[in-house]
């Protein structure tokens, strides 16, 4: 079954199965090695948090409906690719004056280690380097998918800290102090 003439072609999205990070950080890893050109964990535009032990958090952008963090740039840096529907920065013209990270729900992007300039999660061109490495691991914690009308995106756009005790009841159940 073909695409439709005059249908846009499906945008990209990297979808998350949280309960299945390992904690490898090879997201990180050919993340920053795409963007940065070596291996540099805090430049890269997706982070692993561990907020409890054992409880790992991908976090990257989740191309929320109404982009907030585009909205509220002031200097117009921030744009979305027509295509991926990734969130694009121009390094020149932004100020890491950090009204994109309030803006966005998930407060995903943050300031490069030694640029002055935001890092979001470009979608690599449509081909996500997380997700083809995590799927090649066989973790399967981040996957390459397409945007459709039956995802809320804007719920997988939550920060670290609201994930954590939901991701680690899941994991350790209601009782998951007794192990300790």
């Amino acid at each position: 079954m073909g695409q439709r003439p005059n249908q846009p072609a499906p945008k990209t999205w990297v979808f998350r199965d949280y309960i299945k990070c390992a904690g490898c950080r090879l997201c990180e890893v050919v993340c920053s090695l795409k963007h940065e050109g070596r291996i540099w964990p805090e430049a890269s535009r997706v982070r692993v948090f561990m907020l409890t032990p054992g409880v790992e958090i991908p976090h990257l952008c989740t191309q929320c409906s109404k982009y907030p963090c585009v909205a509220k740039c002031p200097v117009k840096a921030l744009s979305v690719h027509e295509t991926t529907g990734a969130v694009i920065v121009d390094n020149e013209k932004c100020t890491a004056c950090g009204l994109c990270i309030t803006a966005c729900p998930g407060q995903v992007p943050h300031l490069h280690p030694n640029r002055k300039h935001i890092v979001i999660c470009d979608l690599c061109g449509g081909e996500p380097e997380c997700a083809k490495i995590c799927e090649k691991a066989r973790f399967n914690c981040l996957i390459k998918s397409t945007r459709t009308s039956s995802v809320n995106f804007d719920l997988y756009s939550k920060n670290p800290e609201e994930l954590t005790p939901n991701l680690a009841v899941n994991l350790y159940g209601e009782k998951g102090e007794e192990l300790i």
